[in-house]
């Protein structure tokens, strides 16, 4: 491959790179104005998937401009036994991530919704008052803020409550 076509495969993918990476970014607002989200998760998981975007253009732009890849599959292989490593030390970060991404997509409970986690030990009734990255909080019924770690979130049952609190009467 000439160097021209080289150059001209590399403005292509990067021009695709764009077009893609606008896609992902409108489907992710229409679907986050549509799940009733805040735009800082829309704005997160806007980032994994950019993220992931650049990762495998780099990969296509090493390949137009000849880059061995058996030297390149050493390196990255290296990077992520590494990362394994750095990761099993730090799994519930990981875990959080992932349990907030597919609380995005999949959540079906969104902010101001009453609800019951259910854990055998210590429920938590309130309304939801922040879907964050690592947590979910919760104001429960006695005005308490609880945070609730996004993962755990996906592992318990959580119920939906129709009715307000049952506020107890005031003696007169």
């Amino acid at each position: 491959m000439t160097l021209w076509q080289s150059f001209g495969l590399t403005l292509l993918v990067l021009l695709g790179h764009g077009i893609i990476r606008r896609i992902i970014r409108r489907s992710l607002l229409a679907l986050g104005r549509h799940k009733q989200v805040s735009e800082n998760r829309v704005l997160y998981v806007e980032h994994v998937f950019h993220f992931l975007l650049g990762s495998a253009t780099l990969l296509i732009l090493a390949g137009v401009w000849g880059l061995d890849f058996s030297r390149l599959v050493v390196l990255a292989s290296s990077f992520f036994a590494v990362l394994g490593v750095a990761m099993v030390a730090q799994w519930s970060i990981l875990s959080n991530i992932t349990a907030s991404i597919t609380i995005f997509f999949a959540f079906p409970y969104r902010i101001g919704d009453r609800i019951r986690i259910l854990d055998k030990d210590d429920s938590v009734t309130g309304v939801i008052t922040e879907i964050g990255l690592f947590y979910l909080r919760v104001r429960d019924d006695n005005g308490d803020l609880v945070t609730y770690p996004a993962n755990l979130i996906l592992q318990k049952p959580v119920r939906r409550l129709e009715s307000p609190p049952q506020v107890p009467s005031q003696p007169e």
